[in-house]
């Protein structure tokens, strides 16, 4: 096609799972063009934590963190609270502190230069010829078409990938919600809240330097006004909240089944959360996309043929792990369960509190 931009595999997305893809593919074999629609202003609404899991997958790479994508306070445990029981534990944790839109683009720079990284966003997809043709619109506000052989969704729970070739896969979809407050706290620990009147799932605080965040996620309908009513309700347990900087939003998946899963099919292949590959206990996904975009290279890289069976059956203990956590989240998430857990003490931290040199 004349004046169309001809690759062999498009990736659309620029996180951990397209990232990986785009720098473990054989780029000598293929002609890779990666569509980052992320910029500082639309960054990824996150609470930025790297759990173990996760840091597990960059070390498998010998990949360490810089400096500049760390933030303040580093983490070593997670305020515990179950609003409606009142009770509040502090559980250790070793979770990594970050500037989330600084990760992904740190490890956007560890894609090699034979692979092209554009910033944009995919407007359009559809079969064509025997393979794609793409719409997409430049940061510059271009509109530029292309032709691939191959499509890869590493663009998240709302991927135009998945939602375009596979709209029927069942999923429980949340909104997360995330606002930016100015000011720190003497006592700035990460909190993981639970209030099932607001909410099934869960909500966070962090301090991030001189900002502090407060999120959760929330069922599609009233989902604002049940985050407003969850920051009243959290007063009473010490939340302060002034006006906020900066309200933003995004979809947030949760995989209940096997068939929540879809790791694609007929030259669309999906990773990371677009495949719903998240856990749906603690929605941590970066560990998943890691290795899911680590998989699809090795799969294509060795024969493409069979990319998509062999892919499929590598992600297969994946799933079951991360569907075998349904079966530990009515201990987090059903109200009983999570009082009498929680009342217990078990494994938690007994706070020492004194005043302060």
């Amino acid at each position: 096609m004349d004046g169309v931009k001809q690759v062999d595999i498009l990736v659309v997305g620029g996180g951990p799972a397209a990232s990986t893809f785009a720098r473990l593919i054989d780029s000598r074999r293929y002609r890779v063009l990666v569509l980052d629609g992320q910029t500082p202003k639309n960054a990824k609404p996150c609470g930025g934590l790297l759990a173990p899991d996760a840091q597990k997958a960059l070390a498998r790479f010998e990949l360490t963190l810089p400096k500049d994508v760390l933030v303040d306070p580093q983490i070593f445990a997670v305020k515990t609270v179950d609003v409606k029981a009142g009770i509040v534990r502090y559980y250790p944790r070793a979770y990594i502190n970050l500037d989330r839109y600084r990760f992904d683009q740190w490890l956007l720079e560890l894609v090699p230069d034979t692979v092209e990284v554009i910033k944009g966003h995919c407007r359009s997809l559809k079969r064509a010829d025997g393979g794609f043709l793409a719409e997409y619109q430049q940061a510059n506000g271009a509109v530029q078409t292309l032709r691939a052989r191959y499509v890869v969704g590493g663009d998240g729970a709302n991927s135009i990938v998945r939602n375009t070739f596979f709209p029927g896969c069942p999923m429980h979809r949340y909104v997360a919600i995330q606002q930016w407050f100015a000011g720190g706290d003497s006592n700035p620990f990460y909190s993981c809240v639970f209030d099932p009147d607001t909410s099934d799932s869960c909500s966070w605080s962090i301090y991030k330097d001189s900002f502090f965040i407060f999120g959760g996620a929330f069922a599609p309908k009233n989902c604002r006004e049940n985050f407003e009513k969850q920051k009243q309700k959290l007063a009473a347990f010490g939340f302060r909240f002034g006006e906020p900087i900066k309200t933003e939003a995004c979809q947030v998946l949760r995989p209940h089944s096997l068939k929540s899963f879809c790791t694609g099919g007929d030259g669309v292949f999906l990773i990371g959360e677009a495949a719903g590959f998240i856990s749906p206990s603690s929605l941590e996904g970066i560990s998943s996309a890691i290795k899911s975009g680590m998989w699809l290279s090795m799969c294509l890289n060795e024969n493409e043929d069979t990319a998509h069976k062999t892919y499929r059956r590598r992600t297969r203990d994946m799933r079951l792990r991360l569907l075998a956590k349904c079966v530990k989240r009515p201990f987090m998430y059903q109200p009983f369960l999570r009082k009498l857990a929680m009342k217990s003490g078990l494994q938690s931290i007994s706070i020492v509190k004194g005043e302060k040199a």
